[in-house]
């Protein structure tokens, strides 16, 4: 059994189909596609985001902005893109219909998921707290022991840091696939990774930001906010 992992895809439809297209008839070669939260905010494609996941995601575990978007709760995101989370998300929210934003009302804030022999516990961020919870992958074991509470030496999947990493940990593994839709490890290319049961491999998929841009420059942003998402679209800082 393989899986694809993706995560923090923030509006960004595009990079969903150039890993479409890259994968093309092998797609169906995969039983699962996890998806660990953040289908909103910053990108300005919510819906085609929410429909391309519900179409084909089996597992999906809600983030801190689809939080907020369902609820009107803050997001508590990194400060320096908070004034941008709360601009996209006043301009783009009217733009999605009731039955998305319901459903992201509905995603489940942990989930359990079996990939051949391995069982993996899914949270958008920490154990700890699953939303808002920032531990950084360099993190001493200590601030990771207290983050996983009674869920160390468990497999985790986890998104939110838009970092990819994974290493064993106290008997167990801590991963993460980084971001597909807006990376922030200094390179643009969409990060995502595959399980196969036995391990799991970390992976890149180049993209044109381009068209997403000019959609950007179209919602009336101040020039600020639009300038350092542009660059984050574009150099993944």
């Amino acid at each position: 059994m393989r899986a694809i992992v993706i995560s923090d895809i923030h509006g960004n439809i595009d990079v969903l189909r150039a890993l479409e297209r890259r994968l093309g008839e092998h797609l169906a070669e995969f039983e699962r596609v996890i998806c660990m939260g953040d289908l909103v905010d910053y990108g300005p494609y919510p819906n085609e985001v929410i429909e391309w996941i519900r179409e084909r995601a089996t597992d999906v575990v809600r983030g801190n902005h689809d939080h907020a978007v369902a609820t009107g709760a803050p997001c508590e995101s990194s400060p320096s893109y908070l004034q941008a989370s709360i601009a996209t998300r006043a301009r783009l929210r009217d733009r999605l219909t009731p039955d998305a934003i319901d459903y992201l009302s509905r995603l489940p804030l942990e989930a359990r998921v079996t990939v051949g022999q391995q069982s993996w516990l899914l949270v958008h961020a920490t154990p700890r707290e699953m939303l808002h919870d920032y531990v950084p992958a360099g993190a001493t074991d200590e601030q990771w022991r207290a983050a996983l509470g009674d869920r160390a030496g468990q497999q985790v999947l986890m998104g939110h840091t838009h970092m990819p990493f994974g290493r064993p940990f106290d008997g167990g593994f801590l991963a993460n696939p980084g971001s597909i839709g807006m990376p922030k490890d200094g390179s643009p290319h969409g990060s995502y990774a595959i399980l196969d049961g036995h391990g799991i491999q970390f992976l890149r998929i180049a993209y044109d930001p381009e068209p997403m841009i000019r959609e950007l420059a179209a919602l009336d942003l101040s020039s600020a906010i639009f300038t350092q998402l542009a660059r984050s679209f574009r150099t993944g800082m």
